[in-house]
């Protein structure tokens, strides 16, 4: 309940520090504007397989607009048009697609499909060439069910902690890999990799990182947020591996507390007793709305004194996928 005075001439002050970057990045963004083009070329209503991306108010306003939401293909109509979300699918469902008579569009984020070349690379066709893949992700995550269902089963192997990692035992040490899902914790992925690099000396890893920009720079931020703040609100989906990661990491760089939050009117105001500075981030799925209006309530309890903190800026952006581009 909210307990905290709301007479202008009471309200205590707050200190606000805001992370930079926070919210949407580009593969987020492209995803979305998929389905908005597609329904504006296509008329509604246009399927998305899963959610597009992990944020209700995302899905909601792309419902209100004519998006239909659905868990598997057999939901969508013949000769239908169909998105696949930004976190990627397995090879099977573009072949259902097709043989459905679908019209599909490929949102999937440019950074996972890079993963998804990597894999297919290190695999060379099941060929002399082959070696066995050890993936870094969390098991049930659609962005995981993608990047294993690119190959056959049995061609990978998931690896999800220190201790998996630790325990695995490839039938040749000699002719492995690793791939990794773009939204992990930077430092707990850099640990499974060190053991894993420890282990199998010739293991084969990625050519340049494939945990992405934007998981990246969001936990730099929270990092730098996190030893001051009394308290941290990440918003974001509790399905969203990103903003899971970023309420750990800003426990473990120091926060008091730290704590996710779909939306600012779920929010109960009584966390914020005793609390002088708050630090707030956003996962890369969340839109910049929600911490406008997460400030807008703050702004009903307290006088507010906001910082922002960043350290970067991005200016990446992607294109759409062909059908959609010119």
């Amino acid at each position: 309940m909210d307990t905290m005075p709301q007479d202008l001439t009471t309200k205590p002050a707050l200190r606000v520090l805001l992370a930079g970057p926070r919210g949407f990045c580009a593969g987020v963004d492209r995803a979305i504007r998929v389905v908005e083009e597609a329904l504006r070329r296509y008329g509604a209503p246009v399927y998305v397989r899963h959610e597009i991306v992990h944020n209700r108010t995302v899905v909601e306003d792309l419902e209100k607009q004519g998006a239909v939401f659905v868990d598997e293909l057999t939901e969508v109509p013949a000769h239908a048009h169909v998105v696949f979300s930004a976190h990627g699918v397995p090879k099977s469902v573009p072949a259902e697609a097709l043989r459905r008579g679908l019209t599909y569009l490929d949102a999937t984020c440019p950074l996972v499909s890079k993963v998804h070349r990597e894999a297919e690379r290190h695999f060379a066709g099941g060929g002399p060439d082959t070696v066995h893949i050890l993936m870094i992700g969390h098991a049930g995550h659609p962005e995981v069910q993608g990047t294993m269902g690119q190959l056959p089963d049995g061609a990978m192997t998931l690896i999800q902690n220190a201790a998996e990692a630790r325990a695995v035992t490839p039938a040749d040490p000699a002719r492995i890999a690793f791939i990794t899902q773009t939204t992990l914790s930077v430092d707990d992925t850099a640990e499974i990799v060190e053991i894993l690099r420890a282990r199998f000396p010739a293991i084969r890893g990625p050519k340049k990182e494939d945990i992405c920009y934007a998981t990246t720079n969001r936990q730099a931020a929270v990092k730098v947020i996190a030893p001051e703040s009394d308290l941290v609100i990440v918003i974001g989906s509790p399905n969203s591996s990103n903003s899971l990661r970023l309420r750990e990491v800003a426990e473990r760089a120091g926060a008091a507390r730290a704590i996710l939050l779909p939306k600012a009117d779920v929010l109960d105001i009584a966390l914020l007793q005793g609390v002088r500075t708050l630090g707030i981030t956003a996962g890369a799925s969340a839109p910049e709305v929600l911490v406008d209006q997460l400030l807008a309530r703050l702004g009903a309890h307290f006088t507010l004194a906001i910082e922002e903190r960043s350290v970067t800026t991005e200016d990446v952006v992607f294109k759409l996928p062909a059908p959609l581009a010119d």
